[in-house]
């Protein structure tokens, strides 16, 4: 099949969408009450947003190069452009999930060995903020992966879906991932996860969806039955 005839999919929405996910993810992480990062407060946040401005910027350039792309050397130089987007986001969510487990892990520890008085008085606001950030993350790698990633979509010939919508088996019998989900799908899928701490209405096919929410999962009770409980007996 011709290049050119390929369905190039922008989902301009849905990159606004992800963008400000990673700048509210930058805002909550300098919201933090107790010390849980390496280095001045705003190191972090300042990393993301470094490398969230170039991504953007490459993106908006990517997404004028399909609508004016016509021949077939020009979808390949977009597949290409698009392919080092994803990567370039993939480093920037992984980053962030770096960060946010570590601050969980910081904040376990200043439970277990820190004052009890000094911490009890904010920890439940630094738990709600690491949970609400893990949401927030992991929709950002369902997003990425889902359908050969956002940047990718529409452009790569084997992409396969990584997870079964029900709007995907409603209706007559049609072909595999002609439905495609937005970010907001994704962020409900990420929130329910989160809170059921399995699967909704949404299933995982691949093994890389299945273990990513099995870690979500994870984290997410982790920082509900073990910090915010803890929490809760120093209040009392």
């Amino acid at each position: 099949m011709s290049w050119a005839l390929k369905a190039i999919h922008t989902h301009a929405w849905d990159f606004w969408l992800a963008r400000a996910s990673v700048a509210a993810v930058a805002g909550l992480q300098l919201l933090m009450f107790n010390d849980l990062t390496i280095g001045p407060r705003w190191l972090a946040p300042g990393l993301e947003i470094a490398l969230l401005l170039p991504l953007s910027a490459a993106t908006a350039w990517t997404q004028a190069s399909a609508r004016d792309a016509k021949e077939d050397h020009h979808w390949r130089r977009v597949a290409w452009e698009r392919r080092m987007i994803r990567r370039l986001a993939l480093l920037l969510t992984a980053l962030i999930t770096i960060i946010n487990l570590g601050a969980l892990i910081a904040l376990v520890h200043a439970l277990l060995h820190g004052s009890a008085t000094k911490i009890g008085q904010t920890l439940l606001l630094d738990a709600l903020n690491i949970w609400a950030t893990n949401v927030i993350v992991f929709a950002l790698w369902f997003w990425s992966i889902d359908h050969g990633g956002p940047a990718a979509r529409g452009l790569i010939e084997t992409e396969k879906c990584d997870f079964l919508y029900p709007q995907m088996t409603i209706g007559e019998p049609r072909e595999p991932c002609t439905w495609s989900p937005g970010f907001v799908d994704y962020l409900y899928l990420s929130f329910t996860n989160a809170t059921a701490f399995s699967p909704t209405d949404t299933l995982p096919l691949s093994r890389r969806a299945k273990m990513l929410m099995m870690i979500e999962s994870a984290i997410s009770l982790l920082t509900i039955a073990l910090v915010a409980a803890r929490a809760v007996n120093i209040l009392a």
